[in-house]
């Protein structure tokens, strides 16, 4: 709460370059121009070379920064500018329904208070006109998984995504999440997803 309520009193540090940030935005105005929203039509996520994936950029200088700053350090406003991009990067052929973000366990949501890939949804959500939906349950607790190769990362996360026994799947739903590194996290996201009902999946990341 002390934490929240001096982001408000005292003068605040871009997280991505360390600079005078503005009273309403999470990031500094030299920051935000440097996030440009790529549209990428090669991914571990496709196996056909056509446009499925929105990315600020790689996991490195300003995106990095900025998302463990959101992700580990509770800069949640920083959430709004990144998700913002995020959206205005969604081409308009995707015909984009409703946005959804990639779910934290219980325990770790306990543990950090929010989710991060939520934030970052219900922002993008906002600038397409959508509404963001909370359609996925992790049933199980996978652990970290930034260390872990392609394989130990598939076979961690086995079944443990679900849909929500009342979510109403649109047929074309974004996917949202931090940070992509193998890509099975929001593979194994698409699959329940498509089990479910929805006919075409596109995905929408920070950084890579």
């Amino acid at each position: 709460m002390l934490q929240r309520l001096a982001r408000f009193i005292l003068p605040r540090r871009c997280p991505g370059c360390g600079g005078q940030v503005e009273q309403a935005a999470g990031l500094c105005s030299a920051c935000l121009k440097q996030l440009a929203p790529q549209v990428q039509r090669h991914s571990p996520l496709s196996s056909r070379a056509e446009a499925h994936l929105v990315v600020l950029g790689p996991y490195r200088g300003t995106l990095g920064r900025s998302v463990r700053a959101l992700k580990y350090g509770g800069a949640r406003e920083v959430a709004q500018a990144l998700g913002t991009r995020l959206g205005e990067g969604v081409p308009q052929s995707w015909n984009i329904q409703a946005v959804t973000g990639v779910p934290l366990h219980e325990a770790r949501l306990r543990e950090r208070g929010f989710n991060q890939a939520e934030l970052l949804g219900r922002a993008a959500a906002g600038g397409l006109g959508v509404p963001y939906l909370t359609t996925l349950a992790r049933q199980r607790s996978t652990g970290a998984q930034a260390r872990r190769h392609a394989r130990e990362r598939l076979t961690a996360l086995g079944d443990s995504f679900v849909v929500l026994p009342d979510a109403a799947l649109p047929e074309r739903l974004l996917v949202v999440d931090d940070v992509m590194t193998t890509g099975t996290t929001l593979l194994a996201c698409a699959d329940v997803l498509r089990a479910g009902g929805a006919a075409q999946v596109w995905f929408a990341v920070v950084a890579r």
